[in-house]
């Protein structure tokens, strides 16, 4: 393996690791870390500084997740372990929003991210992962809950297209790093005490 691979792989993760969402929230007064969730992510940015901030935030933390991958593809295009560059590369950019060297390896759960991720490997499993989201969220009114069964979906969907193996093995890799940075939401979940999108918007009214 040339040195192209592991240049790209460290500049995913640096890419992955810029907080857009803390960017985006400069000069408003409020610092996300310390409000509302505490996350860094789109979510929680909607709430404290309103849909438009949190829409450019989705739209720059999936991007992050799906450029170091297809703008790695046609760098390692003869290395011999193209595919597996390409999958680290994912991995990297997934693991920079959730461990972050701009904020001392903090970071945020990493959904968007991985969605951008999941978009590289297969457009039309992330469309079937969406409905699972939308659908969970609308049923149980969790946006944790549409995350994590959202997520899981796509190991679904990768075997029924068809996707090889090594796209199955990096999507099981980011669905358990999300799984595992949800541990909080889960635990409340299974208590009944985790709020709902309406029950956390009335709280902060």
């Amino acid at each position: 393996m040339s040195l192209t691979g592991p240049v790209c792989i460290l500049v995913s993760y640096l890419v992955g690791a810029i907080p857009f969402g803390l960017l985006l929230s400069r000069g408003s007064g409020i610092d996300i870390r310390t409000q509302g969730s505490g996350n860094i992510g789109a979510t929680n940015v909607a709430r404290l500084l309103g849909r438009k901030k949190g829409v450019l935030t989705l739209a720059l933390d999936i991007v992050k997740g799906w450029a170091p991958m297809v703008l790695a593809a046609p760098l390692v295009q003869g290395e011999p372990r193209r595919d597996l560059i390409i999958a680290l590369c994912g991995a990297a950019a997934v693991l920079g929003h959730m461990f972050s060297v701009y904020l001392r390896f903090r970071g945020g759960k990493g959904v968007a991210t991985a969605l951008g991720a999941f978009l590289a490997l297969s457009p039309l499993a992330v469309v079937g992962c969406l409905v699972v989201f939308l659908l969970t969220v609308r049923l149980s009114g969790f946006v944790s809950l549409g995350s994590l069964a959202g997520s899981a979906a796509i190991l679904l969907w990768l075997p029924l297209l068809g996707a090889p193996a090594w796209k199955l093995q990096l999507a099981a890799f980011i669905v358990a790093l999300i799984w595992a940075k949800h541990y909080q939401n889960i635990s409340r979940l299974v208590r009944g005490t985790e709020k709902s999108w309406k029950q956390r918007d009335r709280a902060e009214e």
